[in-house]
């Protein structure tokens, strides 16, 4: 079994893909590549048409085209079978299905907090004990996805530090940082988990709605 990692043209595209909407350095730091050299490679496959620079709400980024997101699905599809990984990955998602529920349950929780005649009243953080508890699921998930996570680097090395960064989220949301939980400009245990997501799904060629 291969032991290196992903070619860099491959984890430059794919961490477009993952951060949705990004700067250059962010695509960099993703996968901790060199800047230089994935700015190079932006400005390549941009004259390719594979992604495309535009302005959105004061920042500017990049983002795949649906020529470069098929060319990512090529690329991944190729690397999966050449490491003979689907069997691993597969399985993997398998395991990720029931905890995404969890997960996404604890989610809600985190945002709304049910009170008598309102059962979607939003929740201001005030009752500890309700916090706690999701916290506490949030935590169980986590340690679900330790040896998940760690199947998945056996082969496909990219994988690694979703579990780690889902640690530290925690750890502060833990620590009463609640943005830490479902912020979206930082490292939250939302935003480590939607890409967990998504690198599943890109992996495997599959479309979110495809799972049971």
């Amino acid at each position: 079994m291969e032991g290196l990692d992903s070619d860099p043209l491959t984890l430059t595209l794919h961490a477009v893909r993952l951060l949705g909407f990004a700067e250059t350095t962010s695509v960099a730091r993703r996968f901790e590549q060199d800047l230089a050299g994935v700015s190079e490679r932006l400005l390549d496959v941009e004259a390719f048409g594979w992604v495309s620079r535009s302005a959105f709400a004061g920042s500017q980024g990049w983002a795949l085209t649906d020529r470069g997101r098929q060319e990512l699905d090529r690329r991944l599809a190729e690397e999966l079978d050449r490491r003979e990984a689907r069997p691993v990955v597969v399985g993997a998602h398998a395991q990720f299905v029931p905890l995404n529920a969890r997960f996404q349950d604890a989610a809600t929780r985190w945002q709304i907090c049910p009170l008598p005649g309102d059962p979607m009243a939003a929740n201001d953080h005030t009752d500890h004990r309700w916090d706690d508890r999701v916290l506490e699921t949030l935590g169980s998930v986590g340690r679900a996805l330790s040896p998940l996570n760690a199947e998945l680097t056996t082969v496909l090395p990219r994988f690694r530090g979703y579990d780690e960064r889902y640690a530290a989220a925690l750890g502060r949301a833990s620590s009463g940082e609640s943005r830490w939980v479902d912020g979206v400009s930082i490292d939250s245990c939302h935003v480590v988990w939607m890409q967990l997501h998504e690198d599943l799904l890109a992996t495997l060629g599959l479309e979110r709605g495809q799972e049971t």
